[in-house]
């Protein structure tokens, strides 16, 4: 049933790239070119460590990994692989790896024919990724084969009374990497001793960025004065009618927006809600900036610098299809705010916990928070302090797994 559900899938996507679906017309042309590239860039002779991502996330979340082996295992060669066009697209030229590419459809064939080409020593698959046939076929064979940073929760279909197929794919891993005591013991109620919390590697990846910030001159002209600075990262229109009012009442903040998705529409949607002087980032000049209100970041890739600027940061997606990554945010010990959609995601809840994270439900909320944190500078400084102390404890996953792996 598990195969015949994934030639199911294919045929889904084949039909909506037939219709014109961007994404889906991305993943055939991809997979297009796998098995050519495979042929071309496997070196006989060589070992290869096989690294797979769902998408953008789970990429950044195993890139600590990738990154040490590269420096500390030059002998090994190293080809990363993803399901999803938003993780391949931004990483296709990712100088750490030997080979990115897809990572084929989880058929038997394909799976079968995937692996005989690499004929990798050790693989790693980042969180959530679970494919059946690959397991199969790296079980059967004998291959290494290790789960990073996963997390286990008990409404997975693994323990489920009639997700018998999906454990038995558990039984593939040599070893899980998981990131907490519960996902230890979900799994050793399904017998599997092979378990070691270590953490996630998403700590050492932030802090890894943090110590790489870019210093940003427009944005360092915009922050400079006695106005505290409110930087709202990965933005949606639900968030924006959370916070945007807040700022319209109260000028002694300073504002800067990165939506999650640049374009025109949503640029010009942030401009309208915001009744002080807008500056877009791109094309601005220093003295722009310094007469502006609110900074709008037209661009992508600068977020994760931008934080540093911030007193106080707000984390969008929480109205909708889940928060983005609070941890790029509290590395720099501030204050993060995020809406309710964030039971998922357990930094969110361990800021929450140590009081460096807070759930905004409702716009009375939030100006009961900004309130506080406008007050006086303890509460604001609490909450930082909290928020960079949870990320610097968390951080050395990746050590520790290289510990346990003998590496």
């Amino acid at each position: 049933m598990y195969s015949f559900g994934i030639y199911i899938y294919i045929a889904f996507v084949r039909l909506a790239a037939f219709f014109g679906h961007k994404k889906a017309k991305q993943l055939l042309a991809g997979h297009k070119e796998i098995f050519p590239l495979l042929k071309e860039k496997v070196k006989p002779g060589s070992e290869y460590v096989w690294f797979h991502a769902s998408s953008l996330g789970e990429f950044e979340q195993g890139r600590p990994m990738i990154e040490k082996f590269r420096a500390e295992h030059p002998e090994y060669s190293i080809v990363l692989t993803f399901f999803s066009p938003s993780g391949y697209r931004p990483a296709k030229n990712y100088q750490a790896a030997d080979i990115v590419c897809y990572l084929p459809f989880d058929t038997k064939v394909n799976a079968k024919r995937f692996i005989d080409m690499l004929n990798p020593k050790m693989v790693f698959f980042i969180k959530y990724e679970f494919w059946l046939n690959f397991l199969d076929e790296l079980r059967n064979r004998e291959i290494k084969t290790y789960s990073v940073s996963s997390i286990f929760r008990k409404d997975q279909i693994f323990f489920k009374p009639w997700g018998g197929r999906f454990r038995m794919g558990l039984y593939a891993f040599t070893h899980f990497f998981v990131q907490n005591e519960k996902s230890r013991e979900l799994l050793r109620s399904l017998n599997m001793k092979n378990v070691s919390v270590t953490g996630d590697t998403r700590f050492d990846r932030v802090k890894k960025i943090y110590e790489q910030a870019k210093i940003l001159p427009l944005v360092e002209a915009f922050v400079k004065g006695s106005r505290k600075v409110f930087v709202a990262g990965s933005s949606w229109g639900e968030d924006e009618a959370i916070y945007m009012p807040y700022f319209n009442r109260h000028r002694e903040w300073k504002l800067i927006v990165a939506s999650h998705e640049v374009n025109e529409q949503r640029i010009k949607r942030i401009v309208e809600q915001y009744e002080g002087k807008c500056v877009r980032y791109n094309g601005a000049s220093i003295d722009d900036v310094r007469n502006a209100d609110c900074l709008i970041i037209d661009c992508y890739g600068l977020l994760s610098s931008i934080y540093r600027y911030g007193d106080v940061a707000y984390v969008g997606g929480g109205f909708g299809v889940g928060i983005h990554n609070v941890l790029e945010a509290a590395v720099y010990g501030i204050p993060v705010l995020f809406g309710p959609n964030n039971r998922k995601f357990q930094e969110a809840q361990m800021l929450k916990e140590c009081g460096g994270g807070i759930e905004i439900a409702n716009a009375l909320v939030f100006v009961e928070k900004m309130d506080a944190f406008a007050a006086g500078d303890s509460a604001l400084e609490a909450a930082g302090k909290a928020a960079g102390s949870y990320v610097e404890e968390n951080t050395g996953a990746s050590a520790r797994i290289f510990g346990e792996l003998g590496l």
